[in-house]
């Protein structure tokens, strides 16, 4: 009897949502029967942190089946990955988001650069994204850039694994860049002779 009576207040409530512009929420709450229990990030963590109790809640919501979210019950499964992309308080968490491997794999050196805002290219810098390290000497030391019989400065095969904010008064975005071991000493060479610049590599699929 009491859900029968609680029933119209929850439909003249919608109702009034609705005439307010929130029929998102009234539709939640007529779906009330229907929800689900799924994992929430309740703090930023960034690419690569590894994930805790602490950074993870739990929220009872109408879930769309074309939304992809780990369930509160999988929680456990996801404590102790990896970020995989930035992760924002409020939002809920899918499973693509995570991942059990390090961002750096083994053979690899982290190496970061500092690029400032006429060096960031407009296209967002994502991990995973492949690029070319490029070496560009300042003048008259160009031939140290180059390899013995190579035309063209000399380029390094890289994969950005962060990339932070532009700082506020400089602008200057810093790129964690994955590079093969025997690469990364040269490449911090460069950044420090601010003599690099990063050029990103075609979609494979394009």
């Amino acid at each position: 009897m009491s859900a029968r009576r609680r029933r119209p207040g929850v439909i003249a409530l919608s109702l009034a949502l609705i005439a307010a512009g929130g029929a998102g929420v009234a539709v939640l709450l007529l779906q009330v029967g229907d929800r689900t229990d799924v994992v929430t990030v309740v703090r930023d963590v960034q690419v690569g942190q590894v994930l805790t109790e602490q950074d993870l809640g739990k929220a009872s919501i109408a879930l769309d089946p074309a939304v992809k979210a780990v369930r509160a019950d999988d929680v456990d499964s996801v404590v102790g990955k990896r970020a995989a992309v930035e992760l924002k308080p409020g939002s809920l968490l899918a499973p693509a988001q995570v991942t059990k491997d390090s961002l750096v794999k083994a053979g690899e050196q982290l190496v970061p650069i500092g690029l400032k805002p006429e060096q960031v290219p407009a296209t967002a810098l994502v991990p995973g994204q492949k690029v070319q390290l490029v070496n560009v000497p300042a003048q008259g030391a160009a031939e140290a850039g180059k390899e013995p019989g190579k035309v063209g400065p000399q380029s390094i095969a890289g994969r950005v694994v962060k990339a932070s904010k532009a700082a506020p008064g400089t602008g200057v975005v810093v790129v964690d860049v994955a590079t093969a071991a025997e690469d990364g000493p040269t490449v911090a060479a460069w950044v420090a002779a601010d003599a690099l610049r990063l050029v990103l590599d075609a979609p494979e699929d394009s």
